[in-house]
């Protein structure tokens, strides 16, 4: 990455790269200059307090210009980084610091004024670099006993520190799995996936005039692959990044900066087709979303509402890619590989190819050699994803005759199977958004009171415009008009947000964990037709 820094910045030292939007307080602009200089120097001063090549730098803050002068140090002085989402807290903040055993931390100064969340850092023993932040500054935030990260980029430049990584293979940074089976993993992804990464505005059908946009973390992959790196190597006109992700402010963002792309990722598609109407739907300047998990029910009342056109793709962080081009695959799919780069197939629990229509569990390998994988300090769990030159994704899949793919559930997960059949959580997210009075809903199965193994009943978790006045009983009226019986949620439940991860991705396992029948926040379908 280093290295493609300072060649656009000898290109085009004025380019545009990045605008980062902050709300209320002003907008930051990175230009390809920047971005050498900046990094460079980041890249020295850690140098100087020892930090070497196989180190490991942790990186906690939301999406600041300093974010990509960390990767781009980092990767001058061989030193992966290590993304931690600067929400976390407790011992799973401390496990992200010790397990990856960081030896620097870059931290935002609105993290360190949490008490719990300095004490943690502080419990670890890591060195610890700060920045002051516009937004931290407002607040009066003073962070004492910590170097500075803000004197290191205002301080003149520094000597031009020399690349280190020489074998394409060494990893990059390290990314940290979400960790619904137990403690997350961390996957070392090498420089050489940049290879493939590179390739992707052209498989989006990306152009180099575009604006790209994102309010996703640059903690999660996908802000990195689809928003960050195709603006570093020119490939479109700029990226735009906000410090996090508002759905209420999306298209707001998009006029004001001009974005003519953004990326869909999560329940972000769902949370923004249930905004009231608006003049921007359909006034706005984009033209295109990058999607990783467009529910297909909505795909197409999605597109003519907004306008935009939609490209899926699939993507794993342990590997894996597929797309499905504007226009030329059928809705609902994510699409094939990239015929001369990978080969995915669908397996059956004995490891035999599944009929079209058949769910089974996609397996991942390259064209030429097989499927590359380590999980950080972690050899068991790699030697289990790989098997025969294949990697195992977790993800169940299926495909139609002529080898579209099609996202069924993950592996742990089991899908949504009610009364002997597996259900659509999307459609049944789709109607319910479409109520005036809901702001966000999200689709999770519970154990059947039947228990009958392997079912579920429904629980709808619906964020309401209002919860003193929606009407709970309006919402099973709508459901049982426009879905099937085996569709309609068993249980309403009224939330005030879904807990969501730095990816947007709504964290179902904590649903589950908290879901209580009997709290009068939940109210079950027969409940609901009396009081009606």
């Amino acid at each position: 990455m280093s290295r493609v820094v300072s060649a656009e910045a000898e290109r085009d030292a004025q380019r545009l790269v990045y605008v980062f939007e902050n709300g209320a307080f002003p907008s930051e602009v990175v230009t390809s200059t920047d971005l050498a200089v900046h990094g460079n120097q980041l890249a020295f001063a850690l140098r100087q307090i020892g930090i070497v090549a196989g180190d490991r730098v942790g990186v906690m803050m939301r999406n600041h210009p300093e974010f990509v002068y960390a990767y781009t140090a980092a990767a001058k002085i061989g030193a992966p980084a290590v993304p931690i989402d600067p929400r976390s807290r407790g011992d799973k903040l401390a496990y992200f610091i010790t397990f990856s055993e960081c030896s620097v931390l870059l931290v935002a100064d609105y993290v360190l004024a949490d008490a719990a969340a300095a004490a943690t850092i502080r419990g670890t023993g890591v060195r610890t670099l700060v920045l002051s932040t516009p937004e931290g500054r407002a607040a009066g935030i003073k962070v004492t006993g910590c170097a500075s990260l803000n004197e290191i980029f205002e301080g003149p430049e520094a000597p031009t520190v020399s690349e280190t990584v020489t074998e394409p293979s060494s990893p990059f940074f390290l990314g940290f799995t979400s960790g619904t089976t137990g403690k997350p993993k961390a996957i070392e992804f090498a420089h050489d996936r940049m290879l493939l990464y590179r390739r992707l505005p052209g498989f989006f059908g990306l152009r180099d005039d575009d604006v790209l946009y994102t309010g996703l973390s640059m903690t999660h992959g996908n802000a990195v692959i689809v928003n960050m790196m195709p603006a570093l190597w020119g490939s479109v006109g700029h990226s735009v990044f906000s410090r996090w992700f508002t759905r209420t402010r999306l298209w707001e963002i998009c006029v004001e900066y001009g974005c003519t792309v953004w990326s869909n990722l999560g329940g972000i598609a769902t949370a923004l087709y249930s905004q009231p109407p608006s003049a921007l739907d359909q006034d706005n300047p984009v033209r295109l979303v990058v999607s990783a998990g467009m529910p297909p029910e909505l795909w197409r009342p999605f597109e003519e509402r907004f306008g935009v056109r939609v490209c899926e793709w699939y993507g794993a962080m342990e590997g894996g890619f597929a797309y499905n081009p504007v226009g030329i695959g059928p809705v609902g799919s994510f699409g094939k590989p990239p015929a001369d780069l990978l080969q995915m197939e669908v397996r059956d629990s004995d490891d035999q190819p599944c009929a079209p229509g058949q769910v089974g569990e996609l397996v991942v390998r390259p064209i030429l050699g097989q499927a590359q994988l380590t999980y950080f300090k972690n050899p068991q769990a790699t030697a289990d994803k790989l098997r025969d030159g294949w990697l195992r994704s977790g993800d169940m899949v299926y495909r139609d005759a002529d080898d579209w793919l099609f996202f069924s559930h993950r592996k742990e997960e089991g899908g949504l199977r009610k009364l002997g059949e597996f259900i659509s959580g999307s459609f049944i997210q789709r109607v319910l958004a479409e109520h005036s009075d809901v702001l966000d809903v999200h689709i999770f199965g519970v154990p059947a009171r039947s228990d009958a193994p392997g079912e579920i009943e429904v629980v709808a978790a619906v964020v309401p415009m209002d919860a003193a006045t929606i009407d709970v009983a309006d919402l099973f009226t709508l459901a049982e008009e426009k879905l099937e019986n085996s569709h309609i949620p068993d249980f309403i439940w009224i939330v005030d947000e879904l807990p969501r991860t730095a990816s947007e991705k709504v964290q179902t396992r904590l649903l589950v964990e908290a879901f209580d029948e009997s709290d009068k926040s939940v109210l079950g379908r027969v409940r609901s037709a009396i009081k009606g």
